[in-house]
């Protein structure tokens, strides 16, 4: 059967650092990954060691990201610890228009922008779906971010403290669910992408 693209959908799953939204986002893509796809984010930050242009991030010079932003390129952009973030409008809408319904992983301030450009005329009007996920508590969060072994202490704090600002945002988002194991929060995961692909829209 062929894909309708008035009925692919996108996606928003948001949460704190330690969550567990990217290892949400991984079995998701990889349940469904045929007619979901991931949305490439752009950013001004330099490539790590393997991450490609285009596939990991689409990689841009800070200017030419600012004449982006002015031209009105993206949907939600924002300035985090001195680098840009943002997605391409031609990125989620191309991907849209193909009948892709697109996943997107990104902050509650990008969610909110999204939430807004769904309540719009245009063409993510009625089509966007958010999922916040709330890390079990706040020591369990820091248990996880300590695991990582990627953060010092100055990072940890920080992150800490934008989790327990993000958490207070939960409920402006359709879907929210806690964090238990992998299995259990995907499965939750697949059961509203499943649901939300039954919804009788008009």
């Amino acid at each position: 059967m062929k894909k309708k693209s008035k009925n692919a959908l996108l996606f928003i799953v948001s949460g704190p650092a330690g969550s567990g939204k990217t290892t949400v986002c991984d079995g998701l893509l990889a349940r469904h990954g045929k007619n979901l796809r991931r949305a490439v984010t752009a950013t001004t930050r330099a490539p790590r060691d393997g991450e490609r242009d285009g596939r990991d991030y689409f990689f841009f010079e800070r200017a030419d990201f600012e004449k982006g932003i002015k031209k009105g390129e993206f949907i939600e952009h924002a300035l985090v610890h001195g680098n840009y973030y943002g997605t391409l409008r031609r990125e989620v809408e191309g991907l849209l228009n193909k009948g892709n319904d697109v996943l997107l992983n990104i902050d509650v301030q990008g969610a909110e922008a999204y939430r807004k450009a769904g309540r719009k005329s245009g063409p993510l009007k009625g089509r966007v779906v958010t999922i916040f996920i709330l890390p079990p508590s706040i020591a369990e969060l820091k248990r996880r971010l300590v695991g990582r072994g990627t953060a010092d202490k100055a990072e940890l704090k920080r992150r800490l403290e934008t989790a327990q600002a993000e958490v207070l945002r939960a409920g402006e988002f359709d879907y929210c669910f806690e964090s238990a194991s992998r299995e259990k929060d995907l499965g939750r995961a697949v059961a509203i992408y499943a649901a939300e692909k039954c919804r009788v829209r008009g």
